[in-house]
C-alpha cells in the first residue's frame, strides 16, 4: 500500500535547516541559493577571495553591487517568492528576520518525512481520549507539592497507532516550492471588551500589518503531494485512526475560524470554511484523513484538548510560568496565529493536508 499526502494550504515540515542571508541573495524575484564549493573555487583562482570572505565575516547579507553575479551564475537553486509584493519586505527587513527555514529535503530533492504523518495522526487519535472528566483527573493528580513524573502516559498510549507505518516519502521536485512572506497576528483588547487585530513587531504590536515583523519560510504549494509507502495491520485501525483525525481537524478549525471572527481575518476565514467543506466530503471514507502538519501550525496543532477556555485546562497552564503570564491579561488563549500573505494580503493558514491511503 501507499500513502498520498497533498498540500491543501502551504506547507513546511523541515529538518531544522535554515538559509542565512549570506548562504543566498535575491535577485529577480527569487531567492538564489549560493554554491558557495563553486564559488571558492573559482575565487581561489584570483585575488578576490580574500575580499569576498571578509565580507562574510562581516557582512549581515551579501552585497547585491559587489557580488550580485554569483546569484546569476552560481546558484545551486533558485526559489521564487511567491509574489513580488514580498520582495520590498525582504530588503527593509532586519538581518535576523532573513534566516529562512527549508523544506526537508535529500541530495535528490524535498520529501516529507514520515515522523509529520505519524505525529499528527497520533495527537488526534489521543485526542479523542481527552474528555473533561480525564482533565479533571489529571489536574487533580498535578495539583500535589510532588506531582507524578508522567502523569498522562496512559492517555497518551495509543496502541493502534503502533500499528500503521509509514516511511519517508519519495523525493519532489524543487519546483513545488516557493518562499512565503508570514507575520504573527495577535489579539488586542479596547474598550468595552471590545478585540482588534495587531501584528507581532520588534516593538510589541500594530495595527499596521506592514509594520509587522516579516517571517520567511520555504513551503510547498498548495496542490503539491507526496508519496510514500504505507504498512498496517488492520484497516479498522486505520479508519479509527482517520476517523479521530477528523474530529480533531474539525475541532482545531472550529477554533481558528472563531479567531478569524475575532480578528476580523475575512480571507482567512473563508480559507477555513473551503477547508470544513474539504473535510465534510472527504469524512465519509476511510482512506482519508484532513491534518495540520510541520512548521506553523501553532498551539492547536500540538496539544490534544482544544478548549483552551476551559477553567481547568487554564487551571493547568497556571503552574508553568511560560503560560501563567499570557492567561493573566484575560485575552484569548492562544492569541497569535502565523498568518500567511499572499499577493500582499493575510490569507492562509500553513501546514494543513489531505491525507489518502490507497
Amino acid at each position: 500500500m501507499k500513502y498520498r499526502v497533498m498540500c491543501l494550504t502551504p506547507t513546511l515540515v523541515g529538518d531544522g535547516q535554515k538559509l542565512s542571508p549570506i548562504d543566498y541573495m535575491v535577485w529577480r524575484d527569487h531567492v538564489n541559493v549560493l554554491d558557495q564549493r563553486r564559488i571558492f573555487k573559482l575565487l581561489a583562482k584570483g585575488p578576490r577571495l580574500d575580499g569576498y570572505l571578509a565580507q562574510i565575516k562581516k557582512a549581515d547579507r551579501l552585497d547585491f553591487a559587489s557580488w550580485g553575479g554569483f546569484a546569476q551564475n552560481f546558484a545551486g537553486r533558485r526559489i521564487p517568492f511567491e509574489s513580488p509584493t514580498a520582495v520590498p519586505v525582504w530588503q527593509r527587513a532586519q538581518p535576523e528576520q532573513l534566516f529562512i527555514p527549508t523544506f526537508a529535503a535529500s541530495l535528490n530533492g524535498p520529501y516529507l518525512p514520515a515522523t509529520s504523518i505519524k505525529g499528527a495522526l497520533r495527537t488526534g487519535a489521543v485526542s479523542e481520549r481527552w474528555t473533561e472528566a480525564t482533565l479533571k483527573d489529571f489536574a487533580d493528580r498535578t495539583a500535589g507539592e510532588r506531582p507524578p513524573r508522567n502523569p498522562a502516559t496512559k492517555l497518551e498510549d495509543v496502541p493502534r497507532a503502533k500499528r500503521i507505518s509509514a516511511g519517508d516519502s519519495r523525493e519532489g521536485a524543487y519546483s513545488a516550492m516557493k518562499v512565503y512572506l508570514l507575520r504573527v497576528s495577535t489579539l488586542v483588547a479596547r474598550g468595552g471588551g471590545k478585540l482588534e487585530l495587531g501584528w507581532k513587531s520588534m516593538r510589541g504590536s500594530t495595527n499596521r500589518s506592514e509594520e509587522g515583523t516579516p517571517l520567511f519560510a520555504e513551503m510547498a504549494m498548495p496542490g503539491t503531494t507526496f508519496e510514500g509507502v504505507w504498512t498496517e495491520r488492520s484497516a479498522q485501525d486505520r479508519t479509527r485512526l482517520f476517523q479521530a483525525a477528523n474530529k480533531y481537524a474539525a475541532g482545531q478549525l472550529a477554533r481558528h475560524k472563531h479567531y478569524a471572527d475575532q480578528a476580523g481575518l475575512a480571507q482567512v476565514r473563508a480559507l477555513i470554511e473551503a477547508l470544513e467543506d474539504r473535510l465534510k466530503q472527504i469524512s465519509a471514507s476511510p482512506q482519508y484523513c484532513m491534518m495540520s502538519i510541520g512548521w506553523g501550525g501553532g498551539l492547536h496543532s500540538k496539544v490534544a484538548y482544544l478548549d483552551t477556555d476551559a477553567s481547568t485546562f487554564r487551571g493547568i497552564l497556571k503552574q508553568y510560568s511560560i503560560y501563567d503570564r499570557a492567561l493573566q491579561t484575560g485575552l484569548p488563549f492562544p492569541k497569535t496565529r502565523r498568518i500567511i500573505f499572499e499577493g500582499g494580503y493575510p490569507s492562509s493558514l500553513p501546514g494543513w493536508v489531505v491525507l489518502e491511503v490507497v
